[in-house]
């Protein structure tokens, strides 16, 4: 394939036939279970081992780029290697294809879960899925911080985003800006010279497509904050999921962070338990795990639907969700494609996102501590000195069942390294025994 010079395309190995394309793109979406890493890795397989479409180098310089970008960044990768191939249309069914299985499962389950969800069964593989839960966010603590924690100044941001946000609560988005402020501030006193060379020209901008899908994305949100009735969820829907996409650094893990902190806390609009039930869905079916935002909108649209039948205001507030996460997705990739060298190379931008993945640690850390908390017992309060709030559970509402089978989780997963759709079914068979004998 002759690259395009003038949008600063990367050279291609054989272009596929464009029903190929879609097929894998299809295949690779119905076998992305088990968060990015997971996904990724089945992109690399399909694309790069089997079909060959993509070279390694190609891949990594994609990833990389993918990874200075907020929102999730497996769904971002999907579209730029469908960008590459097949420019905006391959980058469009790409991405689209990459989500849509997550977002039929999504939205079926979260039919279930407010239909169904009281039901002893039903109940029963929700008690063990939110084990297996605890104990996957403990092991996303582990994995990135061995990777991201290499130096005593990311342990020491790490712990201080931790410390921020389970302390102070502090907002998310101020803790991840904070931290690659402070990257970017201590990268400027490294020697003189030392800033990258920039590999290549960035190439004369397209302004079309992005365009187009910044209106597609910014045109509802207006519409909907000023026409939806102020007893409905969707207004609040829309503006703070386009907060998100924009602020969503660090990863899914980190997201949820926020979403549980703004979610439950600030808007209400489901308990922390139910932020639990909405991660094990995501965990256990295709797509991006960010995909658990269409239940949380669900949720919210489903409690407070203004004028609408709940059932109805829940679909539609749950694909209002994930058009206001994803669309963005797109925007990033065909805005950035054509200058990612001029960003992959800039020094104090690497110091700046490596200072937001230590932060990161210590934000996943948090999100591991409250779901474990809430899991653990009935209700936890809190203790607050000042603008120190310690979390304060009640020994007397300590669920035994629960903290024995996230510890038996935990051990399987993390000690004899259990692969994540075994330990997915064994933590919902052993909670419906669980609740069958109880």
């Amino acid at each position: 394939m002759t690259p395009d010079r003038g949008e600063g395309a990367m050279p291609l190995g054989a272009r596929p036939d464009f029903a190929e394309f879609t097929r894998a793109f299809g295949r690779i979406a119905l076998l992305s279970f088990g968060g990015p890493a997971g996904q990724i890795a089945v992109m690399h397989r399909i694309l790069v081992d089997e079909k060959k479409w993509v070279e390694e180098p190609q891949f990594l310089h994609a990833l990389n780029f993918c990874m200075l970008l907020p929102g999730p960044e497996a769904q971002q990768l999907a579209i730029y290697v469908g960008w590459m191939l097949h420019r905006v249309r391959g980058g469009l069914v790409a991405g689209t294809l990459f989500v849509l299985p997550g977002l039929v499962a999504i939205m079926a389950l979260s039919w279930v879960y407010v239909l169904a969800g009281n039901l002893p069964a039903i109940a029963g593989l929700f008690f063990g899925l939110k084990a297996a839960v605890v104990a996957i966010v403990f092991q996303a603590v582990v994995r990135i911080g061995r990777r991201a924690l290499r130096s005593r100044g990311r342990i020491a941001i790490a712990a201080a985003a931790f410390a921020a946000l389970l302390l102070l609560r502090a907002p998310f988005p101020l803790v991840v800006l904070a931290a690659g402020a402070i990257g970017w501030v201590t990268s400027k006193s490294g020697r003189p010279g030392d800033e990258a060379r920039v590999v290549a020209s960035p190439g004369r901008p397209r302004w079309a497509v992005p365009g187009m899908l910044a209106a597609a994305w910014l045109v509802p949100v207006a519409l909907i904050a000023w026409l939806a009735p102020p007893s409905s969820a969707f207004p609040e829907i829309a503006t703070y999921f386009s907060r998100m996409a924009v602020l969503s650094f660090g990863g899914a893990y980190a997201v949820l962070a926020w979403v549980g902190q703004t979610a439950v806390d600030h808007y209400h609009w489901l308990a922390p338990r139910e932020m639990l039930d909405g991660l094990g869905l995501a965990e256990s079916t295709p797509g991006p795990l960010i995909m658990v935002t269409q239940y949380v909108g669900f949720l919210a649209a489903y409690r407070q639907p203004g004028v609408l039948p709940p059932l109805l205001a829940g679909t539609l507030g749950g694909l209002l969700t994930t058009w206001v996460t994803f669309v963005p997705c797109f925007l990033w990739v065909f805005l950035g494609a054509p200058h990612i060298e001029r960003l992959r190379s800039h020094r104090a931008l690497a110091a700046a996102l490596a200072a937001v993945s230590a932060a990161v640690v210590g934000v996943i850390l948090d999100l591991a501590v409250w779901f474990a908390l809430h899991y653990w017992f009935g209700a936890v309060g809190e203790r607050q000195w000042g603008l120190i709030h310690l979390p304060a559970p009640v020994l007397g509402s300590l669920d035994r069942p629960a903290l024995i089978l996230s510890l038996a989780t935990m051990a399987a997963l993390l000690r004899f390294r259990i692969g994540i759709p075994a330990l997915l079914a064994g933590a919902a068979a052993a909670g419906l025994l669980t609740h069958l004998l109880s």
